[in-house]
């Protein structure tokens, strides 16, 4: 029985190790390899080779330094996929709780699947020493595998997070929560954890109209889904349209730039109102489907524009927007536990890049702005270089502007952190992913700068 338990396991393992190594050594984004792996593979057996792939690419490397104990030399460049291989089994080993003689039978056979049979003595040998001596329980040397993170991303993090830097990248590490969304105009937040409780869901209620649920499952067991009435989106990411909007004055003219994949957008249009026009550009055509998916599931109208946000000359009729929001493409550090592909896709020059180029869309979108209106400026990073230091810059650099420092709602001052210019969640704050937040205002026409700004609020709590 265990052998044909291991034969049934060895496809998903070889699965899992070709994600791991088109992530790891060929840079591949790890969902939509991960959708790609799945052709073939039972529903049942989808959660255990996304959690195969999502923690072997987590714990990347802690699995790696405990591979150079136990290999004597490195494999040949041709036979790498057996090393990603060995990580997918001692990722196994170590965090999960599939028996030892199954983990490690299903990882042999898959050597041969992977069309390398003989190196499967050398995984057995590996996975065996590794539980024979227990080196799980040994606490790493280097700061990468304590961490989980390479060298750069720890150093940025604990220089622009000091004392807290450690906490960031520990939750970087832990495993997201689904949160939800609900469309208030057309169900309660109430109601909706009711009709999830009904239905056998544990869930609660976060800020705004946040919904968290305590196990994750498909959006398609979500009621309403399809209808629109319920949307799969971050509590932190759920901040920005109230943020943006007011409650008072006319339906405004809307811009989201760089709108994929399209939940803000429809946020914005549901907070908005009837009469509101928004316009939702994004530089690229495939992930525009997405925010047209959305607005058509949540039964909502706007326009759509392929269209470079750092290029307004391009597409822009010339009538201002009362109101901008520019969720700026960033290295999005601050979402790695949905992504821990990202710690091994990035590299240290990718900052400094995202950095110009955020400014650069930053000063071409502001004159779309209306005088009195407002742009705000998030990304979902954690790092200065792309957050509070490119607005200090933007604001030193045009005297039009100012910053709006007033929170939206009081019930997010526990998760906010004041910054020298806006507002940071880092992530695992209650829940939420790592967010930063500025709130940009124009200032009216013939209205002269300040000449003494007010003084941030002491100390790092908002």
């Amino acid at each position: 029985m265990a052998g044909q338990d291991a034969r049934k396991g060895a496809p998903l393992r070889a699965r899992a190790a070709t994600v791991v190594d088109a992530v790891a050594r060929h840079g591949r984004s790890l969902d939509p390899t991960l959708r790609s792996q799945e052709t073939g593979v039972s529903e049942a057996d989808r959660p255990l080779l996304a959690h195969l792939c999502f923690g072997t690419v987590r714990e990347h490397w802690q699995l790696k330094a405990w591979l150079e104990v136990l290999l004597e030399r490195p494999l040949k460049r041709r036979d790498r996929i057996v090393e990603s291989l060995i990580l997918v089994g001692l990722y196994q080993l170590a965090r999960t709780r599939i028996p030892t003689h199954a983990a490690v039978s299903a990882t042999v056979d898959a050597a041969r699947l992977l069309e390398r049979p003989k190196l499967a003595g050398l995984v057995n040998a590996v996975l065996r020493r590794f539980d024979r001596e227990n080196l799980a329980s040994k606490e790493p040397a280097a700061a990468e595998a304590r961490y989980n993170h390479p060298r750069w991303i720890i150093d940025r993090v604990m220089a622009d997070w000091p004392g807290q830097g450690s906490r960031v990248l520990d939750a970087n590490n832990d495993r997201a929560p689904m949160w939800l969304r609900v469309d208030t105009g057309r169900v309660s937040v109430d109601e909706y954890v009711t009709e999830l409780k009904d239905l056998g869901m544990a869930a609660s209620e976060g800020p705004g109209s946040a919904i968290r649920l305590e196990e994750p499952i498909p959006v398609e067991r979500l009621p309403g889904f399809t209808a629109g009435r319920v949307s799969v989106q971050d509590a932190a990411a759920q901040l920005a349209a109230p943020w943006l909007l007011d409650a008072s004055g006319p339906a405004p003219r809307i811009l989201d730039a760089c709108a994929a994949p399209g939940n803000k957008t429809a946020h914005l249009l549901e907070l908005a109102g009837d009469g509101a026009e928004l316009t939702a550009i994004d530089i690229d055509a495939e992930r525009l489907a997405s925010v047209r998916q959305n607005l058509d599931r949540t039964g909502r109208a706007a326009t759509v524009l392929q269209a470079d946000a750092s290029k307004p000359e391009e597409w822009w009729n010339g009538e201002p927007f009362d109101r901008i929001l520019l969720d700026a493409p960033c290295s999005a550090s601050g979402v790695i536990r949905r992504h821990p592909d990202i710690k091994l896709l990035r590299r240290p020059g990718d900052i400094d890049r995202l950095a110009a180029l955020q400014g650069r869309i930053l000063a071409a979108l502001w004159p779309l702005v209306k005088p009195g209106g407002r742009l705000l400026y998030v990304t979902c990073s954690v790092f200065a270089a792309e957050n509070d230091e490119v607005v200090a810059g933007f604001l030193a650099a045009t005297p039009d502007a100012r910053e709006n420092d007033v929170l939206p709602n009081n019930n997010i001052r526990d998760v906010m952190q004041r910054k020298a210019c806006g507002y940071q969640v880092l992530p695992g704050t209650d829940g939420l992913d790592g967010f930063y937040f500025a709130c940009l205002e124009k200032r009216p026409a013939g209205a002269m700068p300040e000449t003494s700004e007010a003084q941030p609020v002491e100390g790092s709590r908002a």
